[in-house]
């Protein structure tokens, strides 16, 4: 197997283990929220992410390896602080207010909203290829959704608590298209920063607002629901966005919820009618046409300077102007020759091509 299917192979199952993870928080933090105000949980989620993944930082420069994966560059700021607004911040508060109201069986398959507006941005504004599988895919997707956020709730004409969750799902797809330009960088570094920046500024407004931190127990569960649920959960989705771009990784994220929704049922003994199971069915369909989708053509790779975690692969034919061991992979800034070839490959960081 070459190292492309490889690393291919790999980015699906970082991009289902990252779905697996975020998947088995939702209702998790279901059972959070009747102790912890939303905004509160919100917070505290994305402190435990980011004091987790700081520590690792800490324990890893400590160690004293030789760095694999690049630093982050000024040029990065920019989109990381939309990213961090957007899926740090945004987003979160809107999915603990919709948790509030809504099933946490409902809300989970819900979140397969995000996969599906990822989509949408990444093809309309980010111009990124894609096709006719994937778009079907989508369809089938949004048909389950408008299933489920339009069932009616008691006491209430307009399901708010499932308008909330659509609102996290639109913003964590503008927080991974964001993403996107940054994945090269080090994954532990880009999730670290926005959980540590995105939990001060929610935990302070949480305690502004007049909420208290919680008690000790429910403290540290929380905390370390968000470092598993979010900042892992964000790592490994940083991983896989390299080599399968905005879209498609966003479809296996999309798996998910069908995690979330299974533990739901099994924690919280919850019944689900006729319409959740048939909105289940539209988005299982839709998240088959999304991870079995291929694409290979004839295409062009202008010259590129740039700096990420790399094999010497196809794409990575280059001489060193420092004395190198052969170890891999390994980390430098590196230039890209003009190539013409034609082979399975997805928008990562190498192929962001135009299609006729």
């Amino acid at each position: 197997m070459k190292h492309s299917q490889r690393a291919h192979f790999r980015s699906i199952v970082q991009a289902l283990a990252a779905a697996a993870l975020f998947g088995l928080s939702t209702p998790l933090a279901k059972l959070l929220v009747g102790t912890i105000p939303p905004l509160m949980l919100a917070g505290l989620l994305y402190v435990g992410s980011g004091l987790g993944l700081s520590l690792w930082l800490l324990l890893r420069r400590l160690s004293r390896q030789p760095a694999i994966e690049a630093p982050l560059a000024r040029r990065d700021m920019p989109w990381l602080a939309g990213a961090v607004l957007f899926g740090g911040v945004l987003g979160p508060i809107l999915l603990m207010l919709g948790l509030a109201q809504t099933q946490a069986s409902t809300a989970s398959l819900l979140l397969n909203l995000e996969s599906v507006l990822t989509a949408v941005l990444a093809w309309v504004v980010f111009r990124e290829n894609v096709d006719r599988r994937v778009f079907l895919g989508m369809l089938a997707i949004v048909a389950g959704s408008v299933l489920l956020s339009w069932q009616r709730q008691r006491g209430s004409e307009v399901p708010w608590g499932a308008l909330a969750i659509a609102g996290a799902c639109l913003c964590w797809a503008i927080d991974n298209n964001l993403t996107r330009p940054v994945a090269s960088g080090d994954p532990v570094q880009i999730a670290a920063i926005k959980g540590a920046v995105a939990g001060a500024i929610t935990l302070t407004l949480a305690l502004v607002a007049g909420y208290h931190l919680p008690a000790a127990m429910p403290l540290l569960a929380t905390g370390v629901l968000g470092f598993i649920g979010y900042g892992l959960s964000l790592v490994l989705f940083v991983l896989a966005l390299r080599n399968l771009g905005t879209a498609r990784t966003g479809a296996y994220f999309s798996t998910a919820p069908f995690v979330g929704a299974g533990l739901s049922l099994l924690l919280l003994a919850e019944h689900p009618s006729v319409t959740f199971w048939l909105a289940g069915a539209l988005m299982a369909v839709g998240v088959w046409l999304h991870v079995s989708e291929r694409h290979a053509h004839l295409h062009t790779h202008e010259a590129l300077a740039h700096n990420h975690r790399h094999y010497h692969d196809e794409h990575h034919q280059h001489v060193h102007d420092f004395p190198w061991d052969g170890t891999e992979p390994h980390t430098h800034p590196h230039l890209h020759e003009p190539l013409v070839h034609s082979h399975p490959h997805y928008p990562d960081i190498h192929h962001r091509h135009r299609h006729a």
